[in-house]
């Protein structure tokens, strides 16, 4: 039987989008209104906020956080290669904007270890570029934020106009000047692409090449913080293979090893990772996670302080850290243009890691939030803070995590922890002077441990799937040894070949009957299917296109053990051979058989079936390649008087085959040709003479 097609209403896009354009530029109190509450979802869940059901939950949460936030936040200031307090107006601004901007409840947005690294990388290239020394400390950090030459060691003299006025900009400067210019401008691809609703890009990012991109990155960040924790001084390495070169020179260098460092780093690390494990074993018994990140901290620069560590053992101390906050400053747009394409990536990697915990959380806790609306709130956690001396942040799964476990409930969570950080800010901040780089170095390399546990988990996941697992390697691999942002390039396009090579060469089956049923399945994976007789059934598990056209004759002629091209061949040279010896008057041929013997051996070999059935339920599309494909089959059977049936076709496929003159002018033999059921085709062959 033949269904017949619902009529398609054709739609006049024309019409369409000149009606969309008439709507979206159309201007009235209510839509304005509209719009602006959605662009501050704030102004929707703010006023409905139930105080008593909702306050303990967000302040408790929002104090952990915060208490969590400032040592992480000094002490990812190491891997973006900034002084400490860039680092905390960071997490301060960023926990502001998206309470104002953000639709998730529960996600933590600020420093974010990978983010920091990247911009780290990028900072230290210019640096380099620029004429400065990575290997001496900076100066201490200026007060007033003005931009001057003070004459310090590594302060390097660098013209920069700002405002029309031509000043010399030192070390410290320069370095936030390239972290800030990078921050806006991936803020403002984030806001791009959200205008032009490119959140699409994130789907190209699997969990494969996110977690191996995370792991490689995770080395990486583990590799620069070695010299911190045994207080070696070696250059920082740049470019490509920076993780090895790292390495040889940390070997090279181990005899300079400073004692003091390296027991304070032994020690720190069994108390961090102790309290971690503890805290894992028990934590449905914890109301909260255990705050000893910054127990360490406080333990740690009151030893320093009082042992006096950097002037007796000369270990290395984060210095002084101003209170208060610099003067806004516009980014330099000349640096920009420098940074342009490193915040690509940048600003991908920051989009996708807070919408996929946003939606992580969402699930989680059933609500709904706005992928689009996320990506504006990144986009200004970015653009807006760069004019304060920040750098580029993102949604971090571990602070999520404790942010959910400790009960927030909305993000007044986030305005809490600003609060706490600005309390750091304005009082605290230079009681962290004597604080030893080593324990922030372990602080961040503590913080790895889930990325780094992945590796347990590669037998598991090539035992699930082999082909994730190689994604995983390769873009681990890429981003560890040679850069990350070449790595998450090199994952991305690794994953897309193994999209196209999985669709060049798909599984093809020959299928049986099972037996007493009308349905069919691959005779080589099942026992006690019945093979159909005069009747072969093919699957092809791909779309059919140009580029696996060649898999799909090949696979149908092997293994239908017939390739009718040579078959035909084969016949038109024997009866060419045998109408010369006919001419001749010679009754026997020229391998002394008789005109007899000679009808026999013109088919070479027995055809042993009359149909062959083409299930067509896994092909999801065709292209024009596909479509000549089976029309070349159909022809080059039926030269053979061998039938060629299709099965399972989707509208899509048929519609295809019908543009493509498959079914003739008129489809008058449609329905001999195509059938809704494999069963139904078979039936078809069947009743065929």
């Amino acid at each position: 039987f033949l269904m017949e097609r619902k009529t398609q209403v054709k739609i006049n896009r024309k019409e369409v989008i000149l009606a969309k354009m008439r709507k979206s530029c159309s201007c009235t109190p209510q839509k304005l209104k509209n719009f602006v509450m959605d662009f501050f979802p704030v102004l929707r869940w703010l006023p409905k906020y139930q105080c008593k059901e909702y306050i303990w939950g967000d302040v408790m949460s929002g104090l952990v956080i915060g208490i969590i936030l400032v040592p992480q936040a000094i002490a990812y200031s190491l891997l973006a290669g900034l002084k400490p307090i860039y680092s905390l107006y960071t997490s301060f601004f960023a926990n502001i904007i998206y309470f104002l901007m953000g639709t998730s409840r529960h996600v933590s947005v600020g420093i974010f270890s990978l983010i920091s690294l990247m911009v780290g990388q990028v900072v230290d290239r210019e640096l380099l570029l620029a004429g400065f020394d990575l290997n001496d400390d900076a100066p201490a950090a200026l007060g007033d934020g003005s931009l001057q030459n003070d004459s310090l060691p590594n302060t390097t003299a660098f013209n920069l106009t700002i405002a029309g006025i031509n000043a010399e900009c030192g070390k410290e400067c320069y370095a936030i000047g390239i972290a800030t210019a990078l921050t806006f401008v991936a803020g403002v691809y984030q806001v791009l692409m959200g205008i032009f609703r490119l959140g699409f890009i994130s789907m190209y990012l699997s969990e494969s090449i996110l977690d191996g991109f995370a792991t490689g990155a995770s080395l990486t960040i583990l590799t620069a913080q070695v010299k911190y924790l045994i207080g070696i001084k070696i250059p920082r390495s740049q470019g490509h293979g920076m993780l090895v070169i790292t390495w040889i020179n940390i070997f090279r260098n181990i005899s300079q090893a400073n004692l003091c460092d390296v027991i304070t780093s032994a020690i720190c690390i069994v108390v961090l990772v102790t309290a971690k494990e503890l805290g894992d074993r028990y934590k449905h018994k914890l109301k909260f996670p255990l705050p000893t990140e910054l127990v360490v901290i406080v333990v740690a620069t009151l030893v320093s302080h009082y042992g006096k560590l950097n002037e007796v053992y000369a270990s290395s101390v984060s210095g002084a850290i101003p209170t208060g906050f610099i003067p806004p400053k516009v980014p330099e747009f000349n640096l920009m243009l420098r940074v342009a394409v490193d915040a690509l990536p940048l600003a991908i990697v920051s989009f996708v890691f807070t919408v996929s915990l946003s939606e992580m959380c969402a699930k989680k806790y059933a609500y709904t939030i706005r992928a689009n609306q996320e990506m504006f709130a990144v986009g200004f956690c970015n653009i807006i803070p760069s004019f304060f001396h920040s750098f580029a942040t993102s949604a971090a799964l571990a602070k999520t995590l404790v942010k959910t476990s400790t009960g927030c409930q909305t993000q007044i969570s986030g305005v809490i922890s600003a609060m706490v950080v600005l309390l750091v800010l304005l009082f605290l901040a230079p009681l962290f002077y004597s604080l030893q780089k080593c324990v922030l170095a372990c602080i961040i390399i503590v913080s790895l441990r889930g990325a780094l546990r992945k590796f347990r988990d590669v037998p598991a996941r090539y035992d699930a799937n082999k082909v994730d697992t190689l994604v995983w390697v390769v873009t681990m691999s890429a981003s560890a040894l040679v850069s990350t942002e070449i790595g998450l390039l090199v994952g991305i396009v690794f994953s897309m070949l193994c999209i196209i090579v999985r669709t060049q060469r798909p599984r093809t089956a020959l299928l049986g009957q099972i037996q007493d049923t009308s349905f069919y399945e691959d005779d080589s994976e099942y026992e006690n299917l019945s093979t159909v007789p005069k009747v072969k059934i093919f699957r092809f598990e791909a779309p059919l296109y140009y580029a696996n056209r060649n898999y799909f004759l090949k696979s149908l002629y092997r293994l239908t053990n017939l390739d009718p091209n040579l078959e035909a061949a084969r016949r038109k040279k024997y009866e060419k051979k045998e109408k010369q010896h006919l001419k001749k008057g010679n009754h026997r041929t020229v391998n002394g058989l008789g005109i007899g013997e000679t009808t026999l051996q013109l088919v070479p070999k027995q055809i042993d079936f009359q149909a062959l059935v083409v299930d067509c339920s896994s092909i999801s599309f065709l292209d024009t390649t596909g479509v000549n494909t089976l029309k070349e089959i159909l022809k080059d059977y039926k030269n053979l008087n061998i039938s060629v049936l299709l099965a399972c076709c989707n509208p899509s496929v048929i519609d295809s085959l019908k543009r493509g003159g498959y079914f003739g002018r008129d489809f008058g033999c449609m329905q001999e040709m195509l059938f809704y059921s494999i069963h139904n085709a078979v039936l078809f062959a069947k009743d065929q003479k």
